[in-house]
């Protein structure tokens, strides 16, 4: 798969990844990232937010999805209702045994049809057959484990399917701030780019140190400036702008993380930009 190419476009790669994954990674609407990005100094209204997110997003997910390591081999499947258009529509997920999003379906029945999709689909995606699938008591998933013939094990239980349950959350929220789906195909398509983002950017809190989490997002940070700095098109920004963008108050520790990091100084990794000798 190509780079994404961002031809013809008045703001620079960073700043629509950075609008793009405002919108996906938090509960916002377009006028709340417009706004976000007002206090930057960025005039850029929610329609062209907008566009960008149906652009660039799909493709923006299909590169996470790629690089996520394969899943467990622990699935749980539900299904939630949400009205589309005013009609009851039906969203069936599956996730793994530590909330990962492995795939969605929005379906307007909830029979053993549309579980045998959802199931078919999944299977086809993931590449290998679970050793456990657990279920809520719906007879449907019975019915399409038996068409699928499937030697793996199979649980039912109210209360064993609280994994899958508790991953309706964060898609609960997102329909509230939209103010509900408007089509079966909108959902579809942005349920599937949050679902990447969220599986992205979900860490188990309660699984990672704080030490560790504070070293996890300064090398995330430092690769941010890093890329701004890299970009000639940003050449004219200034230093302390760049640190405060990616979260930096001070310019002097700034200076020292970063030149830590790469072994160079942050106007010296933007002079070598300008001639052309960054190392790749």
């Amino acid at each position: 798969m190509g780079p994404l190419c961002y031809r013809r476009h008045r703001f620079p790669p960073e700043i629509i990844q950075h609008a793009i994954w405002l919108y996906l990674r938090f509960t916002l609407s377009y006028r709340d990232v417009e706004e976000l990005l007002a206090e930057r100094g960025l005039d850029i209204s929610y329609e062209r937010v907008r566009r960008w997110v149906l652009k660039f997003g799909p493709a923006i997910a299909r590169r996470l999805r790629q690089r996520r390591p394969p899943p467990s081999d622990r699935w749980h499947l539900d299904e939630m209702v949400v009205r589309i258009a005013g009609k009851r529509t039906y969203l069936w997920r599956a996730v793994d045994d530590e909330g990962e999003v492995l795939d969605m379906l929005v379906q307007r029945r909830r029979d053993g049809r549309a579980a045998l999709r959802l199931m078919r689909k999944l299977l086809k995606k993931q590449g290998f057959v679970p050793k456990l699938l657990v279920t809520d008591k719906l007879r449907s998933y019975a019915s399409a484990f038996r068409r699928l013939r499937l030697t793996c094990r199979h649980e039912q239980g109210l209360r064993k399917n609280n994994r899958a349950e508790n991953s309706h959350q964060a898609v609960r929220r997102r329909e509230r701030k939209l103010q509900r789906f408007k089509s079966a195909r909108s959902a579809q398509r942005f349920l599937s780019m949050h679902a990447a983002v969220h599986n992205t950017f979900n860490l188990q809190r309660h699984l990672i140190s704080r030490s560790t989490l504070r070293i996890f997002r300064l090398d995330r940070r430092l690769s941010r400036a890093h890329r701004f700095l890299s970009e000639p098109r940003l050449a004219d920004r200034k230093i302390s702008s760049v640190a405060f963008d990616v979260g930096f108050g001070d310019l002097s520790y700034f200076n020292r993380v970063f030149r830590r990091r790469y072994g160079a100084t942050p106007s010296e990794i933007r002079r070598a930009a300008k001639r052309g000798d960054l190392p790749h």
